[in-house]
């Protein structure tokens, strides 16, 4: 809000003053920053972007994924961290070694504390990370989300793969198509609390509505947590469940290839459609080998890349993260920020028999 007489002005600083030896007097050692790290705060709240301003050099990024032993996400931030050398900037990949709801709170912290230019997070949880990004941004430390989308009000962009709606409707399409439009089918997602997961998944359970999927019964939704052992076990308690199953869709690359690794080796090899999103390297065998007929995926190395000139604009003033804004990312060229402040890498590639080894990632 823009301040519009002296004596507001005043106030703010008379405010801003004890709010300083307030923080002095905690003796929160190596969580504030300096008086000139809150003026440049202040500032950035009211700031108007500068498209042509040149990308800072030494600029400091993070990327926090869901789990830090995640192959994909490890694609992700290795693309991201490479893309930071192009601008003279550094990154780094840090994280926890499963995907709780509140397992990214304490890098979070840990991160501020380090004072990144910016933190890129996929979140395990929309709402649990939100408290420390919120004290990130007020330190303006700019944070970016991708993959998985915290809440609006705790980042200043999200980096979307796709658009969340075309991933979800197209995964039940394919898969429809795949299975006659006919029979029982089955969802295996990572965690029950991962933005980008359930978003598909409404999207895919209201394309199921439609009068062309009336013979095609959703039974069960089932979480792996991303644990390539949880969702091994999770297909097979699917199997068992319900042996008549038709189709599994799985929207994350851990549980594809999981549940590909069981109906490989068993009965239902052949019988059972498996469809979802996966990576080609962790995919090919079993598309050769006809477990799977086809999945899909976006390129993860440009999502990483994308996410890393974006935190890289925002942090150098080009963008604030309001809509209509443009930035141009390296050699992926430009694009253009839209409502919410979501950024959309582009639409999805299907693999299949016949493309997937003109692909290696």
């Amino acid at each position: 809000m823009m301040l519009r007489n002296a004596a507001g002005r005043r106030a703010v600083a008379t405010a801003a003053t004890a709010l300083s030896l307030a923080l002095a007097l905690s003796a929160c050692s190596g969580t504030t920053k300096d008086s000139s790290d809150k003026e440049s705060t202040k500032a950035g709240a009211t700031a108007k972007a500068d498209p042509g301003a040149a990308l800072k050099k030494g600029l400091k990024l993070a990327f926090l994924p869901k789990q830090i032993n995640n192959p994909y996400e490890k694609i992700v931030d290795d693309a991201g961290i490479e893309a930071a050398k192009e601008y003279g900037g550094t990154g780094k990949e840090v994280g926890p070694s499963d995907a709780s709801a509140s397992s990214q709170v304490s890098y979070i912290n840990t991160l501020i504390q380090q004072r990144q230019d910016a933190i890129l997070i996929a979140a395990n949880d929309p709402n649990a990370v939100c408290g420390p990004l919120k004290q990130a941004m007020k330190k303006n430390i700019k944070v970016v989300a991708y993959d998985s989308d915290t809440a609006k009000e705790c980042r200043q962009l999200f980096i979307n793969q796709a658009s969340s709606e075309e991933i979800g409707r197209s995964l039940v399409q394919h898969l429809g198509e795949q299975i006659g439009y006919k029979g029982k089918i089955a969802i295996l997602s990572a965690t029950q609390n991962a933005t980008n997961q359930n978003t598909w998944i409404e999207f895919m359970k209201d394309e199921l509505k439609l009068p062309k999927y009336k013979d095609m019964k959703l039974v069960k939704v089932a979480y792996g947590d991303d644990a390539d052992q949880k969702s091994f076990q999770q297909t097979q308690g699917l199997m068992q469940a319900y042996p008549d199953l038709k189709g599994i869709i799985s929207p994350t690359t851990v549980g594809i290839a999981a549940a590909a690794r069981y109906l490989s080796d068993s009965s239902y090899k052949g019988k059972v459609v498996l469809n979802g999103l996966g990576t080609p390297n962790q995919m090919r065998k079993y598309v050769k080998d006809d477990t799977v007929e086809q999945f899909s995926l976006w390129n993860p190395q440009e999502l990483g890349y994308l996410g890393s000139y974006a935190a890289a604009s925002l942090a150098s003033g080009r963008i604030t993260g309001a809509e209509g804004e443009k930035f141009k990312a390296g050699k992926l060229g430009e694009y253009t920020i839209g409502k919410d402040g979501e950024v959309i890498l582009g639409k999805p590639t299907v693999f299949d028999k016949k493309n997937i080894d003109t692909f290696d990632f």
